[in-house]
């Protein structure tokens, strides 16, 4: 089945639905430091585009009349990591639902930060995608019980015309693992260290971490121990000067893209295209969800 991902960012969905049997056939993202490390990755066409129009980008999309569309319209206003603030970027979500809607591919997937789905946007967002007859299953997913060594909690929307709501609820539920994977469990004994710090967003959160946990989700910027970082109660082992700072490398392998992805552009936009990414085994397994629920029926 054809998929065309929307929002791409450098390609985690894209690469998780490859992952899982589809043909994804197009991308398109408006960041060109994104656009220029998908085509550094991916066989097939990356459009630049400004999908703030749905009217416009439609025409393009239906081009490769795709059986699916996916896409993780920018989040940052719903995030954690945000103001919180809906404005906007938070827009886009609407104007996903108006592509898909425009373009009635027989499903989609929409991904974003859990906080999203109980927002405005989103709410409008739903209304669109029920006046155009799908039917909705939506879901919080956590990548740590995906596939994932990570803890990143996303929300799922996996809409099908012609269906009842939470069609495939039990699919996704079914096959979620029965215990978090760690970073043990994934990396084994390869990467060197037992623990390791991540910059937190303050002061408040712990920053060092054990292998044997979940790695906590990683964000769009990556700082080394600030001489002022205090500790934590939580902290997985004190603070000393030989701690490890993950690399952006190791940043890319937790989000369990493959050693051999390219990526291309500054320091600065690599950290960020790896945290607003997808989770490649988490997309892979939404993939793998959604390729079951179609087979069934």
């Amino acid at each position: 089945m054809k998929v065309v991902d929307l929002f791409s960012g450098c390609g985690g969905l894209s690469l998780g639905f490859q992952k899982a049997g589809f043909d994804v056939v197009a991308a398109f993202e408006w960041w060109s430091a994104a656009v220029e490390c998908y085509q550094a990755n991916f066989d097939h066409p990356i459009v630049k585009a400004d999908l703030s129009a749905p009217a416009a980008v439609v025409p393009e999309i239906r081009k490769y009349a795709p059986d699916v569309i996916v896409g993780g319209p920018p989040c940052q206003d719903f995030s954690h990591a945000g103001k919180r603030i809906e404005n906007d970027r938070a827009e886009l979500t609407s104007c996903y639902a108006r592509i898909v809607a425009g373009i009635r591919p027989l499903c989609f997937v929409m991904e974003n930060v859990e906080r999203a789905r109980a927002s405005r946007a989103y709410a409008n967002a739903r209304q669109i995608f029920k006046e155009a007859g799908y039917g909705l299953t939506e879901v919080t997913l956590d990548a740590c019980l995906c596939g994932a060594p990570q803890k990143r909690k996303r929300f799922i929307c996996f809409g099908k015309l012609g269906e009842a709501d939470g069609f495939a609820q039990a699919t996704f539920e079914g096959r979620l693992a029965k215990a978090p994977m760690t970073m043990r469990d994934y990396f084994g004994d390869a990467l060197g260290f037992e623990y390791y710090y991540r910059h937190p967003r303050n002061y408040s959160r712990r920053a060092v971490f054990s292998l044997d946990e979940p790695a906590p989700t990683m964000r769009g910027v990556n700082r080394p121990v600030p001489k002022g970082y205090p500790g934590h109660p939580n902290d997985a082992c004190p603070v000393s000067g030989d701690l490890h700072v993950l690399t952006t490398a190791e940043r890319a392998l937790i989000q369990t893209f493959p050693k051999d992805f390219r990526w291309v552009g500054s320091k600065t936009d690599v950290e960020q295209m790896i945290g607003n990414a997808v989770p490649v085994n988490l997309a892979k397994f939404v993939g793998e969800t959604v390729k079951i629920t179609l087979e069934q029926r």
